[in-house]
């Protein structure tokens, strides 16, 4: 039996985006074991759930910041779960992941298979000098440890085959972890009609939903300011407009500082982490995506399949499926006016709506979860088979 170590910074991720993969390699007979600081959740998860599922876990001392002393033990750490478990393969995610687990593969005494899974490069067009420095530097320099990088968007893919790999080393693209198509099949009025009710809007209110880690990169202060300029817009009628913020994170203090200094306390409803996505999408009429940056935005993929147009920040993730005027409004991420203009359109225009959802859902089945596990089940193949 072959043994396979994923191992990620962000506890949950694993239950979160990788489900797909590890179905794939208990079909293909693998024993699958899981390494993250389970002390730092970021996404809702049972780990008992993952125990009965026969996933091994494995604490280690992981943190998300490149400085901190606490990697070092991680690596350690990882070092010893591949030399005891017998780990043939590891597969790793986000950036301090894929650094600690990398240089423990290295380290180690097996000398596993490496995977490495790139959720977005930290270095792009138009990013800060400093992440060129640091994190370019590193990725090119981890690739000589690494027998497969996988991207999931085209510009990390042409970046990535720059780099030197391990003999024999490949890069492959995905469209990120693949979505359900069915869960994300809302029909009918009935779910939304209920979903609205539950959450205290009324039949005639325009919904708009953002899902994502609460933090500065992923920019929900500017749809708030957005909503703000709006309030003196004679044009829109604020007390229709709703924002559902869906998810957790550092800064919710701050954007519920930003809401009641506002004045938008009765637009602005924070639902926190959410396991009913497909249900809160329902109710909605746009998906709100303002991130600085995004590898894909996984999110967003999921509110075209439920039929929803979007709105989004130009950067190289949305670049990928959201197409101006076509299925979406596209923003500069720094512009609330941009933001503000865009919601107003939608606001006002059922009609510029409809035909935005019209050709939604088409356009996101390009990132079904069957497509994306062609891939895996290839990338994964090439070392089981070995």
């Amino acid at each position: 039996m072959k043994r396979i170590l994923f191992v990620t910074t962000i506890s949950g991720f694993l239950p979160q985006f990788e489900s797909n993969d590890v179905k794939l390699l208990k079909e293909m007979g693998c024993e699958i074991h899981y390494a993250s600081n389970f002390r730092n959740p970021i996404y809702t998860f049972d780990q008992e759930k993952l125990i009965q599922e026969d996933i091994k876990l494995h604490q280690i001392d992981i943190e998300k910041s490149p400085v901190s002393r606490s990697n070092y033990k991680a690596i350690k750490q990882v070092k010893n779960i591949i030399d005891v478990f017998k780990i043939d393969i590891v597969h790793c995610h986000n950036p301090m992941g894929g650094v600690c687990a990398r240089v423990a593969a290295k380290i180690s005494n097996r000398k596993p298979y490496v995977i490495y899974t790139a959720h977005g490069f930290h270095f792009y067009s138009g990013a800060p000098v400093q992440n060129w420095l640091l994190y370019y530097s590193a990725e090119k320099f981890l690739a000589h440890w690494t027998d497969q990088i996988i991207t999931i968007n085209g510009e990390d893919y042409n970046r990535a085959n720059h780099f030197s790999l391990k003999k024999d080393g490949k890069v492959a693209q995905i469209h990120g972890v693949g979505v359900d198509t069915e869960r994300f099949n809302i029909q009918g009025t009935k779910k939304r009609s209920d979903m609205r009710r539950k959450l205290g809007i009324p039949e005639d209110g325009f919904v708009l939903v953002t899902a994502a880690e609460l933090n500065s990169n992923k920019n929900q202060r500017i749809v708030i300011e957005a909503l703000r300029r709006l309030k003196s817009d004679e044009g829109v009628d604020l007390r229709k407009i709703y924002y559902l913020i869906c998810g957790k994170g550092p800064f919710r203090e701050r954007l519920e500082v930003q809401v009641n200094d506002a004045g938008l306390g009765d637009n602005v409803k924070f639902l926190g982490f959410r396991t009913d996505m497909p249900d809160v999408l329902a109710s909605a009429d746009c998906f709100v995506f303002p991130s600085h940056r995004e590898g894909l935005g996984i999110a967003a993929v999921e509110a075209l399949l439920c039929g929803l147009p979007l709105i989004v920040a130009d950067n190289r993730g949305t670049r990928e499926y959201a197409i101006d005027t076509v299925n979406s409004i596209v923003c500069n991420a720094d512009s609330a006016k941009d933001f503000a203009i865009a919601i107003k359109d939608l606001f006002n225009n059922e009609r510029y709506r409809e035909e935005l959802a019209s050709r939604s859902r088409a356009s996101a089945m390009p990132f079904a979860v069957q497509t994306v596990e062609q891939t895996m089940e290839k990338v994964y193949k090439t070392w089981v088979n070995r």
